[in-house]
């Protein structure tokens, strides 16, 4: 599963009642690793508490060299987590078939589609240093809520000049495996999983990028999956001013796995000594 600059990809997604959008979601993932030369790399899927057909349509779209992982958890610090030991097995990461230190884990969200330079993007990165990239999300649509809260949000969500910006999202997130498993991994987190990694690398002295450039659109709709994430944040963008956001301070056919067979409280994987 290494491409012949010596990397190896793989792909996370958390999905809790996705049946309308896991399709869009996964086949623009792999159009992504397509166009990245990575036609084969992995993506795992965390159907988490589902009560739909989530889990199906997934496998469905998914090959042999992908997974679902069916689970119970309620949580989707967990479920990445979860996720994200399992894509390490399929890398071989635990059985030392491919350096940490070359492998890229990438996660992104059910409700999301991927740019079609996404993987490329997250790579150019990777191999210019950075040990964890955090990209930006574009709102496909604000159809469901207030006039004012498109005007707002664009407002808001700064983007510098430089092609930086301050903000860290779980639909756009990439973590080289031997930074991702010196720091623990996700954090079983029902919310803002994504600023506690992100803040556990950069403690830790890992090099972290927030670039523009890994693109990524996201729902804009009303109910959301973790509670105060971003569709939270979206809601209180339509509340009256000055009103405070639980969600703010932090806006700056594969085969089927059953979750009870991964241990969620388990660390990651042992990377085996060289």
């Amino acid at each position: 599963m290494t491409a012949p600059d010596g990397w190896a990809v793989g792909v996370v997604v958390p999905a809790r009642d996705e049946a309308e959008r896991i399709g869009p979601c996964l086949r623009a993932i792999r159009a992504s690793l397509r166009a990245s030369g990575r036609p084969q790399a992995p993506i795992v899927v965390v159907a988490d508490g589902c009560r739909d057909d989530t889990s199906a349509l997934a496998g469905a779209a998914l090959g042999p060299a992908d997974a679902v992982v069916v689970a119970d958890l309620a949580n989707v610090g967990a479920a990445r987590r979860v996720g994200t030991a399992h894509l390490l097995r399929l890398l071989g990461v635990d059985h030392g078939r491919s350096a940490a230190s070359r492998t890229w884990l990438l996660g992104t969200d059910a409700d999301s589609t991927v740019a079609p330079d996404w993987v490329a993007a997250h790579l150019r990165l990777a191999r210019a240093g950075a040990a964890g990239v955090a990209g930006i999300v574009r709102v496909d649509s604000f159809a469901e809520h207030p006039p004012v809260v498109a005007s707002r949000f664009e407002g808001s969500y700064r983007l510098h000049a430089d092609g930086s910006h301050p903000h860290v999202h779980g639909a756009n997130i990439g973590v080289r495996a031997d930074a991702y498993l010196d720091v623990g991994g996700w954090p079983r987190v029902a919310t803002a999983e994504d600023h506690a990694l992100w803040r556990r690398l950069r403690a830790a002295g890992w090099p972290t990028v927030s670039s523009i450039d890994p693109g990524v659109t996201t729902s804009g709709r009303r109910g959301g999956r973790a509670p105060n994430g971003f569709a939270g944040h979206l809601l209180a963008l339509g509340e009256a001013p000055g009103r405070p956001s639980a969600t703010a301070a932090r806006m700056g056919g594969g085969p089927t796995v059953d979750a009870t067979t991964v241990d969620a409280t388990a660390d990651p994987v042992a990377v085996p000594a060289p």
